[in-house]
């Protein structure tokens, strides 16, 4: 694997994860569970996740 593979590979598992921690996240909160630890960290990941997609958006890579 070469590393514009690596980095589409890496790219790819980032935006499936975030959009699998926001659903996540939907269904806490329809839980009323916003308050809950594991509420709070997917909020922190998807934070990180922002940030590294606006990154990737900045430099044209996305």
């Amino acid at each position: 694997m070469d590393r514009l593979e690596a980095f589409e590979a890496m790219l790819a598992e980032i935006v499936a994860q975030e959009a699998a921690e926001k659903q996540k996240m939907e269904e806490l909160k329809a839980q009323g569970r916003e308050k809950s630890a594991t509420y709070r960290q997917f909020f922190g990941n998807r934070m990180l996740y922002k940030q590294m997609l606006d990154r990737y958006r900045k430099h044209g890579l996305l």
